[in-house]
């Protein structure tokens, strides 16, 4: 398979590349904290750490663009309407991102085994302790 070349061109002062980079960082430092998920379970989960990691690169980006010009712009209709103030596009789009992101950190977190559950490859779990331990409950 070919190797696709990435684009230089700029995106709010940096780079495709450089974002591209950031985002196989962030993913790297997720899947240190996924990596406690038993190695099926983390297969399953890699896809959202992937999309997590995009995400919240993205959003580090969009907090700059909001930080550097607001969260609101002057906007006209056209030549003879007077100017409004209205939410900048970028306010919208990150306030749902934000959004998703969360649900998806969620997801998974819920995935993480609990302090007492902790993946043990030398351990054969089928599930019954766990399922005997809801029953006495």
């Amino acid at each position: 398979m070919k190797e696709r070349k990435v684009s230089q061109k700029p995106i709010d002062g940096r780079t495709v590349g450089a974002k591209k980079s950031r985002v196989t960082k962030e993913e790297t430092r997720l899947l240190k904290i996924f990596a406690k998920l038993p190695p099926d379970v983390l297969s399953i989960a890699h896809g959202l750490i992937r999309r997590a990691a995009h995400m919240r690169i993205t959003l580090d980006d969009y907090e700059k663009d909001i930080d550097e010009k607001g969260t609101v712009d002057l906007f006209k209709q056209s030549a003879t309407s007077p100017e409004y103030e209205r939410t900048r596009p970028v306010v919208t789009n990150y306030n749902s991102l934000a959004k998703n992101y969360q649900t998806i950190i969620k997801q998974l977190t819920d995935l993480l085994p609990k302090a007492d559950e902790v993946f043990d490859p030398n351990k054969s779990n089928d599930g019954f302790d766990s399922f005997v331990d809801k029953k006495n409950i």
